[in-house]
């Protein structure tokens, strides 16, 4: 049976699906909140490389929560606005996700994932948060090029990539009923494909950032630079991001295949993760070819984010398929 919650004014709020022991699970209208919230960050995060991306982080100089010591600059030039507005995005995330993690413990019973998932989503951006932060107190921006800002910025890539997989199995576990998820069930290969894509949008991360502080003239130049003994860690460590992605997309393409043997609703995910990892391939050789013009590395990174969503959402259906 469904419950309807009415709101001043007798405007529905949301249906509680009650189940037959009556144990309470979130209805539509959260499952449609965790899914806006998804594409929310996903917004995010692609600003957040667009601050990267333009030397925008120290935008706000050293100073955080404020913006250069004020709530709300006045006047900004482009550099403070392209963080401020990030900033102001990141604190609209947390609140959303906080509701989000609320809702869920209201709206659902005791032991539900839905609850777990969507506190972990939580937990997961209260550390970003906090990576954030640290990207402005410890100087990681701008033209700072050690060795600590790549590590950070790599750690900082793989907390969003957890992230965003919270999110997503949220929104998924509630619109398919909440149901029982036991991750060993699904394929050992997309189980391992998991941390193997989280390790290759770490290396991203790196190469990102060598192209963002030392960008080359042309492909040529670009790499004899990559080869070169005298060359900065960060330029000699960025062509280990696309052998290991050529690696990885052929991982990814024979674990879709593992999990297609689970069920149709499963192979029809796995096709769509094909695709994706396709699309991911050719947007890497366009933004190696195009010099990784601001542009095309949001698409890339973009693209990136979904195959990372749509291997999470195939792993967790194979799961729960078998």
């Amino acid at each position: 049976r469904s419950e309807w919650n009415l709101g001043r004014g007798s405007a529905r709020v949301d249906v509680v699906e009650t189940t037959a022991d009556g144990a309470k699970q979130v209805g539509s209208g959260f499952a449609r909140f965790a899914w806006a919230l998804l594409a929310y960050n996903l917004v995010v995060v692609l600003w957040g490389a667009v601050v990267r991306a333009t030397g925008s982080g120290a935008g706000c100089g050293g100073h955080w929560p404020l913006c250069n010591g004020e709530l709300v600059p006045s006047a900004p030039p482009i550099k403070t606005l392209i963080e401020f507005t990030h900033r102001v995005m990141s604190g609209l995330s947390l609140v959303g996700v906080g509701w989000l993690a609320i809702w869920a413990f209201r709206r659902s019973a005791r032991g539900s994932p839905v609850r777990k998932y969507a506190a972990l989503a939580a937990a997961f951006l209260c550390i970003e948060a906090l990576l954030g932060a640290g990207l402005v107190l410890f100087e990681y921006v701008a033209g700072n090029v050690s060795l600590g800002r790549a590590f950070y910025l790599a750690l900082h890539m793989a907390n969003t990539l957890v992230l965003l997989g919270m999110l997503a199995v949220t929104a998924w576990l509630a619109s398919h009923g909440e149901p029982a998820i036991r991750w060993r069930r699904a394929p050992g290969a997309l189980l391992a494909a998991l941390p193997v894509v989280v390790l290759l949008g770490m290396t991203g991360a790196i190469a990102a950032l060598g192209d963002t502080l030392f960008p080359a003239s042309s492909l040529r130049a670009g790499f004899s630079q990559d080869f070169s003994a005298a060359a900065n860690f960060l330029v000699r460590l960025r062509g280990l991001h696309p052998a290991l992605a050529v690696a990885t997309a052929a991982f990814v393409i024979y674990a879709a295949s593992a999990g297609m043997k689970t069920g149709r609703e499963t192979r029809n995910a796995a096709l769509t993760l094909w695709l994706l990892v396709l699309l991911q391939m050719v947007a890497g050789a366009v933004n190696i070819a195009l010099l990784a013009p601001i542009w095309m590395q949001i698409v890339h990174l973009l693209v990136a984010d979904l195959l990372w969503i749509a291997l999470v959402l195939t792993t967790l259906r194979a799961a729960v398929a078998r």
